[in-house]
This record gives C-alpha cells, structure tokens and sequence, in this order.
C-alpha cells in the first residue's frame, strides 16, 4: 500500500500534463514514454520528467517488459483513490483536449505492442 496524504495525491493530479498522463493511463492500462509523447504532442524529457515525479509520489508503477518500460497506474493505491480517478477520466473524456489526445495515441505508428518506437 503507498502512503501518500491525500493533499500529495492532489498535487499529484493538479498539472495538467500529468493528469494527463493519469487520465490515459487509467483508460488504457499501460503506456510508454514514447506512446504518451505522441499521445500529448510534448518532448521526451518533459514526460519523463513529469512520469518520475507521479512514480516518487506512488502514483504510478513502472514495468519492464523485455526493452520496454511501461507505466501504469499502481494497483496498491488506497482505496479511496480508485474512485477519484475513476472519476477524473469520465470528467475529461469529453473533453476536446483529451479526446485529441486519444485521437494521436490511436493513430501512432510502430506502438511497441505491435512493434517497436522510434
């Protein structure tokens, strides 16, 4: 179980690249760097450095899979926290921004699923 106030789990969600990131995490279940960059149009750096801050805040996990590192939302996260995020994906899932978002996810080529980032 991660121990996080629930003030830290706010911070966590009050920017706006990383909720985000939180919000496509919570809708596709795990993503990479380069799926999140094309997903929100912004340098590598920048969502490295914003997927590092949600990690040290226990928000997130990182999984290896061969020479990938997905993220995903951290399944032991209190209990309290699930329906939050549950509802912060349904209140910007209509949004223009995130729906764009989904849209350069969704027409990404080479996800390293199918086969490999460039």
């Amino acid at each position: 179980m991660t121990n996080f106030t629930v003030s830290q789990f706010f911070k966590c969600l009050s920017d706006n690249t990383r909720l985000r990131c939180v919000t496509l995490l919570q809708k596709q279940g795990k993503l990479c760097v380069c799926e999140l960059t094309t997903a929100l149009n912004l340098s590598q750096p920048k969502i490295s450095r914003h997927l590092a801050y949600l990690r040290q805040c226990g928000l997130l996990q990182d999984i290896r899979e061969g020479q990938w590192v997905y993220y995903k939302i951290n399944p032991l996260l209190p209990n309290w926290t699930q329906q939050l995020l549950n509802d912060a994906l349904i209140a910007v899932e209509f949004n223009p921004d995130f729906t764009i978002d989904l849209q350069r996810l969704e027409k990404m080529q080479n996800r390293p699923e199918i086969t490999s980032c460039s």
